[in-house]
């Protein structure tokens, strides 16, 4: 019994060593990321997708859901429908979720700075990279 044991513990004794010293060795291999630029070279066929596919996908996301943020009352979750959902639960008396609905409208509306700019980077690269397309 006694040399079972000592088996046992020598086995997790080495099996921790091994361990540890896969984890210390994978530690200081890791490299810090670079503190400049990076350059990405992509191919014709990456850029010709990203042209024809991406960009457009992007810009009628980044137009939808302005339209949807910048929406009347009626339409669901634009700034002025959460406000009005807001309004509707301080007048119920539910204070603490009236305060949670402004402040996501308020989140809400300065993300279309966000979707702007998003936009704008895309249609820089259109212009730089795609051409007349």
């Amino acid at each position: 019994m006694r040399a079972r044991s000592a088996v046992v513990v020598a086995a997790l004794t080495v099996g921790v060593g091994v361990t540890g010293a896969g984890v210390a060795a994978a530690q200081s291999s890791t490299q810090a990321p670079p503190s400049g630029s990076v350059t990405i070279t992509l191919s014709a066929e990456q850029v010709n997708r990203i042209c024809t596919v991406r960009i457009p996908k992007i810009e009628q996301r980044a137009d939808r859901l302005v339209a949807r943020i910048n929406g009347g009352a009626e339409t669901k979750g634009s700034v002025a429908w959460l406000k009005a959902r807001a309004d509707k639960e301080q007048a119920a008396g539910r204070t603490t979720t009236a305060n949670l609905l402004k402040e996501r409208a308020d989140r809400r509306a300065g993300r279309v700075d966000d979707l702007n700019k998003a936009k704008q980077r895309a249609e820089d690269f259109k212009g730089k990279y795609c051409g007349s397309k």
